[in-house]
Parts: structure tokens; C-alpha cells; sequence
């Protein structure tokens, strides 16, 4: 049997992780790198090129080269977070039919799902590699808060990877996976995950081999990108005030800046103070390249990125208050993700929490490699059970849905069916009535989100259930059921007791 690996696909960089031998090992490539950039460049055939060699193409070639892809997963084109997200690539984004979103590079058209499969695939291919055989099984991992529309697109990713992906699992599990697995530990625990694009904190109680999810909560619009954007507009305004020059408004300027910050916050880990020099941001009077000259020290990047460092504490006392707990009841502090080696990302936690944090194992691999111990445990080889079949073994994780589940009702509000913070897999049913007598039909509208009106929650698909019987309206009842499963998708089924009419459907990506 071939090995099954675990994948932490990031929004900055992926690695690829798979149990040999007993133990979680992070796969390198040839050259010994343990992490991926998660970037995608084409070239003028067309061929897709990932990882180190494409990071090289970003800032000479942007408009080809696909950058944070997983910024986009599972996103309406028109919605407001791609707008957002559109200011800060290179390429372009253009709309599908159904209202995905779809990148567009040398005149080629590719859904996100097809990106980061490409991502996927040259995981697989380094794993392949590095354990002289083939694999075909995988464990996925993403941001708690990721909806469900972003985890079907993730299964697609998959999918077009050639990937049999056996769970997807949310990464701050992943880590205290691989933080707690086989040490018998009696703990809450916090994992406090700042990656690149998503910050997420998840809240768990460890009994022995038991990982229960008490309370998640999230914002995917906090991380290392983030951080990145508030020091370039900081570069940016300082050398407009000091110079009084216009900057160009393109892009590449933009991405230049943004590696600049980068760069910084990757110096500022062993220097007190750096320099940055970004070329070709404007032309002088005499039509000359003027390249953006700035110093940071460590004082002055604290005071820029701190407001969004407090926000993460705002996420962090809604998942204490969903977990029931106070922060002097946590008895360990789990930072993941690479922004958590900032230094003052580390004193602020601490302090918050007031203990110090655990950072027993790299913050950038910790996810791939909890990944792989659920991996090992679904897809690997275990000891005959009672019926002479393999018995699986290993951790048992008890997750649950970071978002509230419901269905439109009149009036314009939503009637939750599932509330946030429910343990998965779940089952609910609830029954209504139609909105008027002697209708023989309604509309099933499924929603995720906290909020009761319709426009304020996410808008995850619709159907028709037929056939009712022509009465009045306090007769007849609909029963709607959801069920999430464990990896946390939906699926709903609307029926008629009366007549046995049912329809049910499961949320895919790019249908409605």
C-alpha cells in the first residue's frame, strides 16, 4: 500500500509532510527546502511552473504569475473580498458564468481549484520523490473559518491534482495533531494560527488521544499578506511626503513594495533596524528611474502592524467565549503559521494570554505534519480488526462548523438550522411551513453566517421542493434536514411527509 501524505496548503507557502517509520517527517525537495512558495508562473508555452523557480518570475513577470491563490478559493467574483484581493496581483481576474472566479494569463482561462491543483500536484511530485514511490492519497488542510464553498473548492483542487484527498481537516487541529498525538496529554490548549493570508484560533480540549474542538473562530483577511500591505502604504507615504513625487499607480509598483516589506519583516528577525530600496516607482523631471529609499526599525514596524495584531485578540475572545473558557484556564499556547516567528507576535500572545508559548516544533511545518499522523490513521496500514480487515487507528478528532448553517425564511431572515460551534459530523432537522396557502412548491435558500437578515450571510445554494399538497398553509409542513460531514461539507434535504416528495442537494463548487 502507498504511503498517504498530509498537505498544508498554504496561502504563502505549502509543504508535504507523511509518517515513516512511526514518525511525522516534513518531505524536502533536491535541494533539501522543506516549504514551497504556493505560486504558480506559466511561460510562453503555456507550462506551469511552482514552488522557488516561479517566486523568481513574480516581480519580473506579475501578470503571468499566480501568487496567494488561496486568497480566491471558493469566492464570487463579485464579491467584495475579491475586489479587495484584486488590488494586490499582478494578474487578472475575470468572471465565469456561474460567477466564480476565474484568472486569467496569456489569454488562458483558470479556475482557481486548477491553480492550486497545480500547487498540489508538485507537492505530491516532491513527496513522490522523497519516498521513491507513488502517492495518490492526501490529507488536506485549511483555515478553520474557511466556509464551505472554500472547502468544496479545495476537494476540486484536489481532484484536479489526480489527488484522492481522504479528509480535509481544519490546520489548527492539524498542529495540536501533531503538538499531542501519542503523549497522553489532559490539556486545553489554544492554537493561535497567523499564516500567510487567514488568522485563525481554535480552542481544544486533549484527553489521551481525543482532540475536541470547544471553540473556533477566524478572519480571513489577518494575515502575513496583510501585515505586508500596511508596511508598504507606510513606505509608500513616507517617501511621498518626504520627496513630494508622485508614485506610479500600477501594480508592479505595488508588488514591489509589498516584497519590500517582506524582506523587512523577514530582516527584522535578527536586525534591530534595515534598509529597503525599491526601484523604478517614479520618474524625475529629467525622466529617470527614482527608486523609493526607507529604514524600519523593529519599534516603528510594531507601531504600523500592531492595530491588526489586536484584532487577532478580538478573534481570540470570541473562541474563548464560544469555548466557555478564560484565558487563565489554557494551559498551553500553540503558535502556528510563519508569521508567528514575529517577535512582537510572540510577545503579544504572550502577554494576552499571560504564559508563555510552545514553539516545540517549526511553526511553518507543524500543520503538514499533523496532517500526515490523520493521513496515517485513515489511509496507512493498521493490525486486523475483529472481522480480519485492517482496523484504523490513531487520534480522534472531534471538530466542529466555525459558521452558522440556515435556511431563508419571509421577510428576508434566516432560520438557523445548525448553529456555529456545532461538533461535526452533524445532523438537524427542522420542519415550516410554506409561506402562503395552497402553494405546491417553495424555494430552499441555504445560508452560512451569524447575522438573521439574508444580505448579511453567505448565500451557499438554492432549490426546489415540488409537489406539495394544494392546502392551506398551516397544513402543510417541509421538512428540511442538514448534514455536515467531517470534513465540513453541507449537504440539505427538503422533504414532503405527506407525499414523500424530496429533493436534496449537496453544495458544489460552481453550482447553485
Amino acid at each position: 500500500m502507498t504511503i498517504p501524505v498530509g498537505i498544508d496548503l498554504g496561502t504563502s507557502y505549502s509543504c508535504v509532510a507523511a509518517v515513516i517509520d512511526g514518525q511525522a517527517q516534513v518531505l524536502a525537495d533536491d535541494e533539501g527546502r522543506r516549504v514551497q512558495p504556493s505560486v504558480v508562473a506559466f511561460g510562453y508555452d503555456g507550462a506551469p511552473v511552482v514552488g522557488w523557480r516561479a517566486q523568481r518570475q513574480l516581480m519580473y513577470a506579475p501578470e503571468s504569475t499566480v501568487n496567494s491563490p488561496k486568497r480566491l478559493m471558493g469566492r464570487r467574483f463579485r464579491s467584495a473580498e475579491v475586489k479587495r484581493l484584486s488590488l494586490n496581483v499582478g494578474y487578472e481576474l475575470t468572471e465565469s458564468a456561474s460567477g466564480e472566479v476565474l484568472i486569467r494569463v496569456r489569454d488562458h482561462e483558470y479556475t482557481v481549484p486548477q491553480i492550486s491543483g497545480f500547487v498540489l500536484d508538485h507537492m505530491r511530485n516532491i513527496a513522490e520523490k522523497a519516498l521513491g514511490q507513488k502517492v495518490s492519497q492526501a490529507v488536506i488542510t485549511v483555515p478553520a473559518y474557511f466556509n464551505d464553498h472554500q472547502r468544496q473548492a479545495t476537494r476540486e483542487a484536489a481532484k484536479a491534482a489526480g489527488i484522492d484527498c481522504l479528509r480535509i481537516i481544519n490546520e489548527p487541529t492539524a498542529a495540536a495533531l501533531a503538538y499531542g498525538v501519542g503523549q497522553g496529554l489532559k490539556q486545553n490548549v489554544a492554537v493561535y494560527d497567523l499564516g500567510g493570508g487567514t488568522f485563525d484560533i481554535s480552542v481544544m480540549r486533549l484527553e489521551d488521544d481525543v482532540y475536541e474542538v470547544q471553540g473556533t473562530a477566524g478572519d480571513t483577511f489577518l494575515g502575513g499578506d496583510d501585515y505586508d500591505a500596511a508596511v508598504a502604504r507606510h513606505f509608500l507615504k513616507g517617501f511621498q511626503r518626504r520627496s513630494k513625487v508622485n508614485v506610479r499607480d500600477n501594480r508592479v509598483t505595488w508588488l514591489r513594495l509589498l516584497e519590500a516589506a517582506e524582506q523587512a519583516k523577514i530582516a527584522l528577525g535578527e536586525e534591530n533596524e534595515v534598509e529597503i530600496n525599491v526601484p523604478g516607482v517614479a520618474r524625475s523631471a529629467e525622466g529617470r528611474d527614482v527608486v523609493l529609499s526607507a529604514r524600519i526599525d523593529r519599534l516603528t514596524y510594531a507601531q504600523v502592524v500592531m492595530p491588526l495584531v489586536q484584532r487577532t485578540f478580538q478573534v481570540c475572545d470570541e473562541s474563548l467565549k464560544l469555548a466557555g473558557l478564560s484565558t487563565s484556564q489554557i494551559d498551553n499556547v500553540l503558535l502556528v503559521g510563519g508569521m508567528a516567528r514575529l517577535f512582537l507576535v510572540q510577545e503579544a500572545v504572550e502577554h494576552y494570554f499571560q504564559r508563555p508559548v510552545s514553539l516545540d516544533h517549526n511553526p511553518n511545518e507543524v500543520v503538514a505534519l499533523g496532517a500526515a499522523i490523520q493521513a496515517h490513521s485513515l489511509g496507512g496500514v493498521h493490525e486486523p480488526g475483529p472481522d480480519g480487515a485492517p482496523a484504523p487507528s490513531g487520534p480522534l478528532l472531534l471538530d466542529v462548523t466555525p459558521r452558522s448553517l440556515g435556511i431563508g425564511t419571509v421577510g428576508g431572515y434566516v432560520e438557523t438550522i445548525i448553529p456555529r460551534n456545532s461538533s461535526i459530523p452533524s445532523e438537524q432537522t427542522k420542519y415550516f411551513h410554506p409561506a402562503f396557502d395552497k402553494q405546491t412548491e417553495v424555494r430552499i435558500t441555504v445560508y452560512q453566517g451569524e447575522s438573521r437578515k439574508v444580505d448579511q450571510n453567505e448565500l451557499l445554494g438554492e432549490f426546489v421542493l415540488d409537489g406539495l399538497r394544494p392546502a392551506p398553509r398551516h397544513e402543510v409542513r417541509v421538512e428540511i434536514t442538514f448534514e455536515i460531514d467531517a470534513d465540513g461539507i453541507v449537504h440539505v434535504i427538503a422533504k414532503d411527509p405527506d407525499s414523500g416528495s424530496k429533493r436534496d442537494m449537496r453544495i458544489e463548487l460552481d453550482r447553485r
